[in-house]
């Protein structure tokens, strides 16, 4: 009788920690989510291709971005090389997690706006490693967090959560290590449908403005095809005032 008490005391204690520690970590990804943000800005992009072989493929860009509350816009227009010159790319992130995002995509040589569907998501970002669904700022309330630890890394204090899709996509979980302090991921591991390591994310320069936790260096490795992008951000401005007329179709095909 008592053996039986006791391993009945043992599963619930189980069970309330394994509570605590969810509700701890969709804390954290709150926190990451939540995280004070410029109103708006803009800034220069340089975004560079690596393949399996070291050769190097460069594209320019310049972005604008703004923060509504509930809604967040970002445009970005391709000015180098001549191939995607005058492409742009539009999303909206909103606050309400039973909203999808928006995005589009304009591309010079159609002379016509496109809508990413949601099924096209998955799809590479310009052959970058990068998905259209990375490019979105995700709710957390989309994913069932997992606190795994408190580790370093690169001298850092930070957690480690997992993050698993409440519905399927394209990848079966998430890894994040988080700055503490930052509130910001410093690594990301994204594993596919088969729950392989696919590509790894990390960040490499963060700079404070204005008060201001700014990512400006990323890394995305796939790990499968051995292939990376850089996405280096410079020339950056924040709080200039922007307004809403600079996100809208008409100034995707606008440009710059």
């Amino acid at each position: 009788m008592y053996k039986s008490i006791l391993i009945i005391g043992i599963l619930v204690a189980t069970l309330s920690s394994q509570q605590v520690q969810a509700q701890d970590a969709k804390a954290i990804a709150f926190d990451v989510y939540n995280r004070e943000t410029p109103k708006d800005g803009e800034s220069d992009m340089t975004m560079t291709l690596i393949d399996k072989r070291g050769s190097k493929r460069m594209r320019n860009l310049h972005q604008y971005f703004m923060n509504l509350g509930e809604v967040e816009k970002k445009i970005m227009f391709f000015t180098t090389p001549a191939d995607v010159k005058n492409t742009s790319f539009m999303n909206w992130s909103y606050d309400d997690a039973a909203k999808e995002e928006d995005q589009w995509l304009y591309l010079p040589a159609l002379k016509k706006v496109k809508r990413i569907s949601a099924s096209s998501k998955d799809n590479e970002f310009m052959g970058s490693d990068f998905t259209y669904e990375d490019m979105e700022k995700r709710n957390p309330e989309r994913d069932n967090h997992i606190f795994l630890k408190n580790d370093t890394y690169n001298g850092e204090a930070v957690w480690v959560i997992q993050a698993t899709p409440k519905k399927e996509e394209q990848y079966s979980k998430k890894v994040a290590w988080i700055s503490k302090e930052k509130k910001i991921p410093l690594k990301i591991e994204f594993y596919d449908i088969d729950e392989e390591l696919l590509k790894v994310l990390t960040i490499t320069e963060v700079v404070n403005m204005k008060g201001y936790w700014l990512i400006v260096k990323q890394e995305m490795k796939n790990i499968q095809k051995n292939h990376m992008t850089i996405i280096a951000l410079s020339k950056i401005q924040v709080d200039k005032g922007l307004t809403e007329s600079k996100f809208t179709q008409r100034e995707m095909e606008k440009g710059l």
